[in-house]
């Protein structure tokens, strides 16, 4: 494109070039005032000057035009799967594109917007984020508008838009839709294991319809009641935290005749399970080396209550010590061991033999216990092999093993069995991967017959140290020596004797993450993680129901000894249930009860404000004849940028300079000529 324009380039500065002509001019026009001869002559003279002086030179521009920069933005949250939208979005862009493909001024930008991300705490579909992402780098000269297909839940409109160019929005889906959804009022992110937690919750109707429905309500995927719950009123609802850590309260809703989706139906709350204090009874025989190392490390854990009894003083002796001069306090063996004892979450015998201190139908009272899910530990010394052994009382019901009565008095390292290595108790314990191990050695082992459950430890000859069983609903525990005490005072560099007895006490009363049979998933981005803890050679693949209900499968492979692992990538937010075997679990991907689902409705309203202040227009896409793409029309400057049945967008008047001619007009032999002439012809008459 060329352009011509005129351009100035004195042989002087300015200010002297109006020093020279100015009075000159001032006299050629006093000399015509006063109408003297060749006035005329003298001003044509002056002129001649005037623009050698000032040198006229016409210039050339070649010019190449600049494209306006349109920005098509399409919405591609997960609100847009629902119906025909996904159908309705794709046929309009590919008409839009199509069309706007026709106009060489314009340049295209086409951006997705609204994809699930899990990386944000409250997704929400960021379409004006967008916008202004696809512009930054063009100048507001060259903006020539932009074209929003949506659904129009837009979560980031702008209170006081800034956007000059017409924006248009064409909206999916139909009108007077229908959508019924429920959502959490008040979920606290903690409560208390086994106490009620106060929670509220409300369900809604656009379609306007009142009265009560049924919701269902459920923890970690197992229901727990039914509520009925009056439509538009915030209800309550008080749920019990069944275990420490994660837990999945999930309130759920049946599906209406004529509503858009059920997405929404569901409402989901993680609650974090903490443990009120564990309650451990610790009774200890005669002192010995190791009597502190169970009472310092149960008293270091913050999350226990400790009620410790050392049995210094039989009931046999008699040495004649008056009564009110004892220090001793009685052992209150009926308030332990019958008004109380389950109240105690672990009890754990230390050393300790039958001495008739307790009578003898109270290892009856504990046996019970056992059964019926209390924690036992046996810490077992020589006294377990003599004639007084609580394993010759009626406790023995409740025993993992009978004691032989050896007991072998010998140095040895303890080792993991191939069982312990895959066992959550002494998996990955440190110093266990290198032989000998990396930890002191002991000295003594008390002998057993018929072991049961699980030996995880061993000593010398492969004799069973450490047992795990369980008994009925409860669980026993059966630690084979009394030489933990040397790694805890560092002999031969000591041991991790506080991993050890943390989590065999741990495992006694139950806790999740020391299951030998557990599966867990979590959600890290947009990611599926798959964990199963498992004592078998190949627990199989994981079984994975999405939340639009598709199923998939997660293979499953070892990541060390007892520990599966799988991961898949996944595109949808919500809650996702993984079975293996007879375990499930939940996990849920991206932010809980996200913006995006909190209204599915399609509307216009919502975008209608920042879209009508720009110029544009805001229009449906759902004809009575499928869907009906408006055409597009290029505008110029301030222009109308829609119509009944076209939007405009605005073209650019920017260029790029690629080349300039300059033709000096009053210079070379033809401007010195023109000068000649005029001069010659002021002389000349001048001269008459």
């Amino acid at each position: 494109m060329n352009n011509w324009s005129l351009s100035f380039e004195p042989l002087l500065g300015w200010p002297l070039v109006a020093a020279i002509i100015v009075p000159l001019a001032i006299l050629a026009i006093l000399g015509l005032w006063f109408r003297q001869r060749g006035g005329w002559l003298r001003l044509a003279a002056l002129a001649a000057l005037a623009a050698a002086l000032i040198n006229p030179v016409l210039l050339d521009e070649d010019r190449e035009p600049l494209q306006s920069v349109v920005a098509l933005i399409v919405d591609r949250s997960q609100s847009q799967d629902i119906g025909n939208r996904t159908a309705e979005t794709d046929q309009a862009v590919t008409t839009l594109q199509e069309r706007l493909a026709r106009f060489k001024q314009f340049e295209v930008r086409v951006v997705e917007a609204g994809k699930a991300d899990a990386a944000d705490e409250r997704t929400q579909t960021r379409l004006f984020s967008a916008l202004d992402g696809a512009f930054r780098d063009v100048p507001p000269s060259r903006i020539g508008g932009a074209i929003m297909v949506t659904d129009g839940q837009v979560h980031d409109v702008p209170a006081a838009p800034n956007f000059h160019a017409p924006l248009h929005a064409l909206i999916t889906g139909e009108e007077n839709e229908r959508d019924r959804r429920i959502r959490f009022e008040k979920a606290p992110r903690f409560g208390i294991v086994g106490k009620p937690l106060a929670m509220t919750y409300r369900v809604l109707d656009t379609g306007g319809a009142t009265g009560e429905v049924d919701v269902r309500v459920s923890v970690n995927g197992q229901q727990v009641s039914v509520e009925r719950a009056t439509i538009g009123q915030e209800m309550p609802v008080d749920i019990t935290i069944p275990t420490a850590g994660r837990n999945i309260v999930e309130l759920q809703i049946d599906r209406v005749d004529g509503e858009l989706t059920d997405t929404n139906n569901r409402a989901i709350a993680l609650v974090d399970g903490i443990r009120e204090n564990l309650r451990v009874l610790l009774v200890s025989g005669e002192p010995h080396a190791g009597e502190r190392t169970w009472r310092n490390l149960l008293k270091s854990d913050a999350s226990v209550d400790l009620v410790h009894f050392t049995i210094l003083r039989p009931p046999e002796k008699q040495d004649g010590t008056p009564i009110n001069e004892l220090s001793l306090i009685a052992f209150p063996t009926r308030e332990l061991f019958v008004d109380k004892i389950n109240d105690f979450d672990l009890i754990i015998f230390d050393r300790y033999q039958h001495r008739d201190v307790l009578p003898i139908l109270y290892y009856d009272y504990i046996a019970e216990y056992v059964e019926k899910g209390g924690a036992l530990l046996i810490a077992a010394g020589p006294e377990y092999a003599g004639d007084q052994s609580i394993a010759r009382t009626p406790l023995m019901s409740a025993l993992p093993a009978m004691p032989s009565g050896e007991v072998v008095d010998q140095a040895f390292y303890p080792r993991l069995t191939d069982v312990g290595k895959r066992h959550p108790v002494t998996r990955g314990l440190e110093g266990s991967g290198t032989e000998p191990p990396k930890w002191s050695r002991w000295f003594r082992l008390i002998g057993i017959d018929r072991p049961e459950g699980e030996v995880v430890m061993k000593g010398p000859d492969d004799r069973p140290l450490l047992l795990l069983d369980r008994k009925g609903e409860g669980r026993v525990g059966m630690f084979l020596s009394d030489q933990g005490w040397l790694w805890a005072r560092g002999f031969e560099g000591g041991g991790p004797h506080v991993s050890l007895y943390r989590r065999i006490a741990h495992w006694l009363m139950k806790e999740p993450e020391l299951e030998e049979e557990r599966l867990t998933a979590n959600g890290r981005g947009m990611t599926l993680d798959v964990r199963r803890q498992t004592m078998s050679d190949d627990p199989g693949a994981a079984q994975v129901i999405t939340p639009s209900g598709k199923a998939m499968t997660v293979p499953l492979s070892q990541s060390e000894p007892g520990i599966f692992a799988g991961s898949v990538e996944t595109n949808e937010i919500g809650l996702y249930q993984v079975a293996n075997g007879d375990l499930t679990a939940l996990a849920h991907i991206g932010p809980i009860n996200a913006p995006e689902f909190a209204d599915v409705i399609s509307t216009e309203n919502i975008v209608r404000p920042a879209v009508e202040a720009s110029g544009g227009s805001v229009r449906r896409l759902a004809g009575l004849t499928g869907i009906s793409v408006p055409s597009v029309v290029p505008v110029r400057g301030t222009a109308e940028a829609s119509g009944r049945d076209w939007i405009g967008l605005r073209t650019t008047n920017d260029s790029v300079l690629k080349s300039v001619s300059r033709v000096p007009m009053f210079g070379g032999f033809f401007g010195l000529g023109l000068l000649l002439l005029a001069l010659g012809s002021m002389w000349y008459r001048e001269g008459r």
